[in-house]
């Protein structure tokens, strides 16, 4: 096929690539010729990514746009097929999210495909690069691109890489010519991708040639592909677009819980009650799908006790494979990690009496990656529901409503999946008081968390006994430095890697602000202290902002540290903005947020605000501040008197 056309972004197109457009950002001749969607990284997206280019089409063709005098049934065909094949290899190949665009060139009645993604350091799979030995069965979507199209080529963008192809109308039969030419183009059209199609005349050698010298190229492709699954259907689903129809014609992958698969579950006869599930099925022609997992969910695989990798073999399911494939061979394996059987991939290969041992060999090898990808995104899939509970645990259901003050909150653990170092709390203490606590923990994960649920349940029994603000922290600082608090923090740091050598105890650090609140007929009594965390912001109605407590040291350092705390009052429009250091050391470059007072710079601007428009329009200026995502948790709370 040559080299791949490749082009980088630039002020102008490179020759004969079609102008890069967005419907949202860039304007067209006629903007109701063209199309655009997003679709997800999943084995779905080339039948949605056909359907949408055939209805772009139709719809054209009935509303007699511009250049649509040109357009052909087989024209459409070929544009059909080319983004089938565009998206296919960035699915398989990229593995994010894709976008496709099709549009029609009015004034030469070409269709233009484009087809992005999102990771832009893999270039196409290009056959005519791999080594002599590779069949041609393996890229042979950009070779029938470069077949059918007038022109394509890669654009590298910065984040994305965009994959086009123009399929011209010009030299191709229009719709009024007679039926014998374009009966005679359809036939050349049919060669043309039937000689990139074709099976070689010596497949059964090359495959075995193959199969002895290019096995390992292919493990460790398939291996870089698992590997960053998290998620086990999606596993199943790679497992399948990786054999079919390299190994096989068909692939199906059942997955079963572990407490199933530990003979407990297992009857006498090989056979459980719940049995497993039919995760994913994969044939190379897309209508026999359906059929054919219909047919296996009637025979699920029944491996019983034994834990072996090694292929059995399967019933054939020649009624749902047609008259054509009635006859084949199926073998199932047996996915085990870690001594845990995770559930059953079968293959099956029409025509054959017997799987070559060599396919046998390579798809066991396979199975066991397959395997350990699937236990490793169960390990994450529980890790991430632990963290999400243990979150929820460390967090208040519902914030309290204080009589006279309205309250806002933004909260964004940067980690998703683990417990976030940042806390927040909003609680009654009685006695007409409410108090209100943002603190930051050293550190993430479990080990945060011991501290957090530790610190929370204390500042408010400390609050419902009657503390004062100082108080609540000179008790929880003592408490961070008592014996049975390192002894916690050890057990939550051994659940989660195991112990080294010297590595004992280690005191946890919390920067905290802690306030009361005391409503009175005249505005709110405010109590503070904060204790080495970044200092209470207090915004005026007339724009004026200060600071509200001054800094003390961290709580868990200093044995014998003795607090104090600030009185003052919130009058009328008042609010009080309350953050964690996710928000003043908020980075761009060498750059921070609150550099040069910048918070209290973006707070005078929020004068005469809502207390939820004052922490939406904070929360938005962080975000803004940084060209990347925040690495770090932000949380934020206003107070705001009434």
């Amino acid at each position: 096929m040559g080299a791949i056309p490749t082009q980088r972004e630039t002020a102008s197109c490179a020759c004969g690539a079609p102008e890069h457009r967005h419907p949202s950002a860039h304007g067209s001749a006629d903007p109701r010729a063209q199309t655009y969607t997003t679709l997800p990284g999943s084995p779905l997206a080339p039948g949605s990514a056909r359907a949408l280019v055939r209805a772009a089409v139709a719809e054209w063709t009935e509303s007699r746009l511009p250049g649509t005098e040109h357009l052909t049934d087989l024209l459409a065909d070929d544009a059909v097929l080319v983004v089938s094949e565009l998206v296919t290899n960035a699915v398989v190949h990229a593995g994010t999210e894709v976008e496709v665009e099709c549009r029609l060139e009015g004034t030469a009645g070409a269709l233009v495909v484009e087809v992005s993604d999102h990771h832009p350091s893999r270039a196409p799979r290009d056959s005519a690069a791999e080594v002599p030995y590779e069949t041609p069965e393996y890229g042979r979507g950009l070779r029938l691109v470069a077949t059918l199209a007038e022109s394509w080529g890669v654009t590298f963008r910065r984040g994305a890489k965009t994959v086009w192809a123009r399929l011209s109308a010009e030299g191709r039969p229009a719709a009024g010519e007679t039926e014998a030419y374009a009966g005679r183009y359809a036939l050349e059209r049919g060669l043309r991708a039937a000689q990139v199609l074709a099976p070689d005349p010596q497949r059964a050698e090359r495959d075995r040639d193959w199969l002895n010298r290019g096995s390992l190229s292919f493990l460790a492709e398939a291996s870089d592909l698992l590997a960053g699954q998290l998620d086990e259907n999606l596993v199943a689903a790679l497992a399948g677009q990786l054999i079919v129809p390299r190994l096989a014609d068909w692939c199906a992958v059942w997955l079963e819980d572990e407490a199933m698969g530990r003979g407990g579950g297992w009857g006498a006869d090989g056979t459980t009650g719940a049995g497993p599930r039919l995760a994913r099925v994969w044939h190379g022609s897309e209508n026999r799908i359906e059929e054919l997992r219909r047919a296996l969910e009637k025979d699920p695989p029944h491996p019983g006790e034994t834990l072996r990798s090694g292929p059995v073999s399967h019933p054939w399911p020649g009624e749902a494979l047609g008259v054509r494939d009635e006859h084949g061979t199926a073998l199932a394996y047996r996915l085990i990690a870690g001594g845990r059987p995770l559930g059953t991939l079968v293959i099956g290969r029409a025509g054959l009496l017997r799987f070559p041992d060599e396919i046998t060999g390579l798809v066991e090898d396979l199975s066991r990656r397959v395997a350990l990808a699937v236990g490793a995104a169960r390990q994450y899939a529980r890790q991430a529901t632990i963290s999400q509970v243990l979150q929820r645990g460390l967090l208040p259901a519902a914030v309290a409503e204080i009589p006279g003050v309205r309250s806002a909150l933004v909260y964004e653990p940067c980690d998703k999946g683990g417990p976030s170092g940042d806390f927040y709390d909003l609680f009654p203490a009685g006695d007409g008081r409410w108090c209100f606590a943002v603190g930051d923990v050293q550190g993430k994960g479990p080990e945060a968390a011991v501290v957090i649920g530790l610190a929370r349940p204390w500042l408010r029994l400390l609050a419902r006994e009657g503390y004062g603000v100082a108080d609540v922290l000179d008790r929880l600082n003592r408490l961070l430095l008592d014996d049975a608090t390192e002894a916690a923090d050890a057990a939550a740091r051994a659940l989660a890697r195991p112990a080294a050598p010297g590595d004992g105890p280690q005191t946890r650090f919390l920067s905290l602000l802690y306030g009361e609140l005391a409503p009175f007929d005249g505005g709110i009594r405010c109590t503070v202290a904060s204790a080495g965390h970044p200092l209470p912001l207090l915004l005026g109605l007339d724009g004026d902002v200060r600071t509200a407590a001054r800094p003390q040291t961290l709580l868990g350092v200093v044995d014998d540290e003795t607090y104090t705390s600030e009185t003052f009052e919130l009058r009328h429009g008042d609010s009080l903005l309350c953050v964690t250091d996710g928000v003043t050391e908020r980075r761009s470059g060498s750059d921070m947020f609150d550099d040069a007072d910048g918070l209290a710079a973006a707070l005078a601007g929020c004068a005469g605000l809502s207390a939820e428009m004052i922490a939406e329009r904070i929360r938005r200026l962080v975000h803004e501040f940084g060209g990347r995502p925040p690495e770090d948790d932000m949380a934020l709370l206003v107070l705001q008197a009434e």
